[in-house]
């Protein structure tokens, strides 16, 4: 175990870390060598009583930070009535309490219905055979920079080679598509004349790949998440609409990392004068719970016959306990209004270490849901993952949890608390500052 200089005190990070490496696989990633006794707000203590301000939020799970007191109360409140009882054999009004406010905020069309799930893969996979089970089409479009999850059906719609080493064979019947990255691939051309470029190309696909007779559903991020918070330009997803109501293809919006006011909204669709068929959730949803969600039009969601959707827990009565209780309290604060707050000043500080370092070639995102891209000489195609993983573990010395994104690993993304105080946020921002000034000196 690692000595400090200080005397008789010991660093129990470097013992958790060995007890990790004699028990855990490998293959379960450290995106940041931290850990957590304790968390409230926008703010973890490690195993060494130290405090560090988060900006990673259980990978965009905690919008409504660490243990809102009114959800811990609806979480111990709800245990001590049932914990499980599987809704398909003992159905609770909760459930339905749930789908209603899900609707109410997240309508798609007339009427709406809802299935819950546990996470947000079992989301997607449940929204891709809704789909093929509502067209009688099996083909589904996804997309590059794509995550959708790890489990069979989401992990081969997940486009990064390296999530799925040695996992084939893959899902059948699924097409990619280039999705739209200016700052990587629009070199020598006008950002309009980029995305023109981009339309043909998605028309051009139809004459080249498959028929659009063939294809249920196209599956997307507005604002892609471990691809690096790329943003779906809107002149792009207007055009790719219509091509999907001429063609009769429906539209699956990946919200899962982007919902619950991490944009400014409870969806990022709702930036874009687009409401999808089916649309898939989690992470924040239930503070986190282990709960997610499919949402879509009621006739496409009862296109799915009995018995070939559900499980044992989706539902689950404590998590829709928490997650009732998160909506409850977003709703009380103005998460949404705090994602634009949040936003704001992340952008504004972000834009200000743009021109002050070099190595940052680009900052994209969407209200608090923001990234900067790091490269080598301005350039897009020397992605700089190394400067990025240096940063990410000199701010945990320094008492800030950061994560990485990005195709290549070259992005660092906020995912902090919206609840967060502005003193808080301008701290974390202020250490990530002056360690990319610390480390881009060399």
């Amino acid at each position: 175990m690692k000595m400090t200089q200080t005397t008789n005190y010991i660093d129990k990070t470097a013992s958790l870390l060995e007890r990790r490496k004699q028990l855990i696989p490998n293959a379960l990633g450290i995106f940041n060598p931290s850990t957590a006794v304790k968390a409230k707000k926008a703010k973890i203590w490690d195993v060494n009583g130290r405090e560090l301000i988060d900006f990673a939020g259980g990978i965009g799970v905690l919008n409504a930070g660490h243990c809102p007191d009114s959800v811990v109360k609806a979480i111990q409140e709800q245990a001590a009535q049932f914990i499980h009882g599987c809704f398909n054999v003992s159905m609770y009004e909760s459930y339905m309490d749930l789908a209603e406010k899900l609707v109410a905020i997240l309508p798609h069309g007339e009427q709406t219905k809802v299935m819950l799930t546990n996470s947000g893969a079992e989301s997607v996979e449940n929204a891709v055979k809704i789909a093929r089970m509502a067209t009688k089409r099996s083909g589904i479009i996804c997309f590059t920079g794509a995550f959708h999850g790890r489990t069979m059906m989401a992990m081969s719609l997940t486009a990064k080679s390296k999530n799925k080493t040695d996992c084939g064979p893959y899902a059948q019947e699924i097409y990619r598509l280039e999705y739209p990255y200016y700052f990587r691939y629009g070199k020598g051309l006008t950002e309009d004349e980029y995305i023109d470029l981009q339309i043909q190309k998605l028309h051009d696909f139809f004459y080249q790949f498959v028929q659009p007779s063939q294809i249920a559903a196209v599956i997307f991020e507005l604002v892609q998440g471990e691809g690096g918070f790329t943003v779906m330009p809107k002149r792009y997803l207007q055009a790719l609409k219509e091509l999907c109501h001429e063609h009769g293809i429906l539209i699956i919006i990946d919200e899962v990392q982007s919902g619950f006011g991490r944009t400014g909204k409870w969806g990022a669709y709702q930036h874009y004068d687009i409401v999808p068929d089916i649309s898939t959730w989690a992470k924040s949803m239930g503070s986190g719970m282990p709960i997610g969600c499919v949402i879509g039009r009621a006739e496409i969601m009862d296109a799915a016959q009995p018995g070939t959707i559900g499980g044992t827990y989706p539902g689950n009565p404590v998590c829709v306990a928490a997650a009732l209780a998160t909506i409850s309290y977003m709703e009380e604060v103005d998460i949404n209004e705090l994602g634009n707050k949040v936003g704001t000043i992340v952008r504004n500080r972000f834009e200000k270490m743009k021109e002050k370092f070099p190595v940052i070639g680009n900052i994209r995102g969407l209200g608090a849901m923001l990234a900067m891209e790091f490269v080598d000489d301005k350039e897009p195609w020397k992605p700089n993952a190394n400067i990025v993983n240096k940063i990410v573990n000199r701010c945990e010395e320094k008492g800030l949890i950061l994560i990485s994104a990005g195709s290549y690993g070259n992005c660092i993304r906020i995912l902090s608390p919206l609840v967060i105080d502005e003193s808080d946020l301008i701290k974390g921002l202020d250490i990530l500052e002056q360690t990319i000034d610390e480390l881009s000196k060399n």
